[in-house]
C-alpha cells in the first residue's frame, strides 16, 4: 500500500495537541500540501482553529491558516484520526518553575492516539522527552514508532518550522530504512535527514540547547564584568561573530536569563540524570546560577536606582512576554522582576498580553507605551518588542516624570538616550549616564 503513494497529497498527517508546537507544526505541514487533522479534546479551541483565529501568536501564522484552506482540518473527535497515515504526538510537555516534567499526560494521550490509529499507522513523538521515554512505549510496534527532534524558536516559530535546517528522527533501528510515507513527509522540507537511535535523538535535543545556554551564559557572564570594568560588550560581539569556530549565529546577546521554559526543562533534566547515574552536571548547575543571578539584573538595578530612595515610585514597564513575538509568559524575566517588587507600584503595557494575567495587586494594564510613561518615575524596558524601538526618548523624556531609562536588550540609542537627559542602564556596558557615557 505505502509504496503507491507519490505525492503529499495522497499522504493525511494528524496532530494530536493543538498547543503552540502542534498549531505551527500542523499548519507548516499543511502549507507543504499535505491534508492535515488537527486533534485537541479542547471544543472551544477547536472552534476557534476552525474559524481562523490561533490563540498564539507567530509572524505568518494566521496567513498561512488560511492560505491552506480545506488542507488543515481541526476536530474534538479522536477517532478521525483513524484517518492518517501519520500521526504526531504535539501536546507540550507541563513543566513546573523549576523544569521539572509531568510526562504523565503526555503517555496518557499516548495511549489513546495508539488505540485510534488504523493497522498501519505510524506514531511520531514530536513533544520533548527524556532519554529512554520512546523505547519504553508499547503502545505501538517500534517499526511504526519515532521520535522527532523539534527546534522551534518562539517568534520565529513558522519560519523554522517551514525551513529546518535538518530533520533528527529517534527509531527503533537507524540502521533500517524510514517507513517510506513518514520519509516522504519529511523530504517535502528539503533539509538533510538524520536518523538515530531514540536514546541520542531525545539526548540530541538537549545537547542543542545546551551548547545554546552555553553561549547565553558566556554572554551574560561577560557582560556583566562589562559593566564593571568600562569594557562594551556590543563591541566584542561582532569579532566573536567573525570567528568561524563560533560563528555568525552564535547566541551572544546577554539577556535576562534563560526564559520560555525548554532551556530550563533540559537543564532540569541532566541535573536529574547526573544524579541518576552519579555523572558530573557542576556546570550545568552553574548555567542555571547564572541565569538566576542575571534575570534578577532589572531588580536589582531598579532598587539601587530608585526604590531605596524613593519606595513609592511609579514604574512603567513596557513588555511582558516572556520575548518578542509570543504570547507566553512561561518564566518570563519581566513578570519575574514584577512579582519580586510586590509593594512597587507598575504600569505596564504589552502588544499580546494583558496585565490581568499577572498576579500582583499593584500592577495596572494600558493600551499604548506612552500611556504606560504618564507620571512615572522610571521606565522598564522588558521585553525587545520591535514597535519599542519605533518610540523615540525625545517622547520617553517629554512624557516621563522620571530620568531612569532601564533598558537590558538596547532597544533605545545609549548615545540618544544620554542625549535626551535619560539615566539610561543596560547590560553589558558600564552605567551611561545623562552626563555623558562612561
Amino acid at each position: 500500500m505505502t509504496s503507491a503513494i507519490k505525492h503529499a497529497s495522497d499522504i493525511v498527517v494528524g496532530f494530536a495537541g493543538m498547543t503552540h508546537l502542534g498549531i505551527v507544526s500542523a499548519t507548516s505541514v499543511a502549507a507543504k500540501g499535505f491534508k492535515t487533522i488537527g486533534y485537541d479534546s479542547d471544543s472551544q479551541l477547536i472552534e476557534r482553529l476552525s474559524a481562523g483565529q490561533p490563540p498564539i501568536d507567530e509572524p505568518d501564522l494566521d496567513e498561512l491558516l488560511r492560505a491552506n484552506g480545506a488542507r488543515q482540518a481541526f476536530t474534538n473527535d479522536l477517532s478521525r484520526l483513524a484517518e492518517c497515515d501519520i500521526v504526531y504526538i504535539s501536546y507540550d510537555v507541563p513543566t513546573d518553575d523549576r523544569g521539572h516534567s509531568d510526562l504523565s499526560p503526555i503517555v496518557g494521550i499516548i495511549e489513546a492516539v495508539a488505540k485510534a490509529l488504523r493497522p498501519d499507522g505510524i506514531l511520531v513523538i514530536l513533544c520533548q522527552v527524556p532519554p529512554g521515554f520512546t523505547r519504553g512505549l508499547r503502545a505501538v510496534p517500534p517499526e511504526r514508532l519515532y521520535y522527532q527532534v523539534e527546534t522551534l524558536v518562539f517568534g520565529r516559530a513558522m519560519a523554522r518550522a517551514l525551513h529546518p535546517e535538518r530533520t533528527i528522527i529517534g527509531c527503533a533501528d537507524p540502521n533500517a530504512p524510514l517507513e517510506p510515507r513518514y520519509e516522504a513527509l519529511l523530504s517535502a522540507f528539503g533539509c538533510p535527514l538524520i536518523p538515530m537511535s531514540y536514546e541520542s535523538a531525545e539526548l540530541c535535543k538537549i545537547a542543542i540547547n545546551c551548547c545554546l545556554v552555553s553561549s547565553i551564559s558566556v554572554a551574560n557572564t561577560l557582560a556583566e564584568l562589562c559593566e564593571n570594568i568600562g569594557a562594551e560588550w556590543s563591541e566584542i560581539v561582532p569579532a566573536l561573530k567573525l570567528d568561524a569556530r563560533i560563528g555568525p549565529s552564535a547566541y551572544l546577546s546577554p539577556g535576562l536569563g534563560i526564559a520560555g521554559g525548554n532551556l530550563e526543562r533540559d537543564l532540569a533534566t541532566v541535573v536529574a540524570l547526573s544524579e541518576r547515574f552519579e555523572t558530573d552536571a557542576g556546570v550545568v548547575r552553574a548555567w542555571i546560577d547564572n541565569s538566576r543571578r542575571r534575570r534578577d539584573w532589572a531588580r536589582r538595578t531598579i532598587s539601587t536606582a530608585l526604590l531605596r530612595e524613593k519606595p513609592e515610585a511609579t514604574i512603567a514597564v513596557w513588555g511582558l512576554a516572556y520575548k518578542e513575538n509570543t504570547h507566553s509568559i512561561k518564566n518570563s524575566p519581566s513578570v519575574a522582576t514584577i512579582t519580586g517588587l510586590p509593594e512597587t507600584r507598575f504600569v505596564a503595557h504589552d502588544p499580546v498580553v494583558q496585565a490581568s494575567a499577572i498576579s500582583h495587586a499593584r500592577l495596572t494594564g494600558v493600551d499604548s507605551p506612552l500611556a504606560a510613561l504618564e507620571g512615572a518615575d522610571a521606565l522598564m524596558i522588558l521585553t525587545p518588542w520591535p514597535a519599542y524601538r519605533r518610540v523615540g526618548v525625545e517622547e520617553i523624556a517629554r512624557t516621563m516624570r522620571g530620568r531612569i531609562v532601564i533598558d537590558p536588550y538596547r532597544l533605545l540609542d545609549p548615545r540618544a538616550a544620554a542625549a535626551a537627559g535619560l539615566d539610561y542602564y543596560t547590560l553589558g556596558s558600564r552605567h551611561n549616564s545623562s552626563a555623558g557615557i562612561v
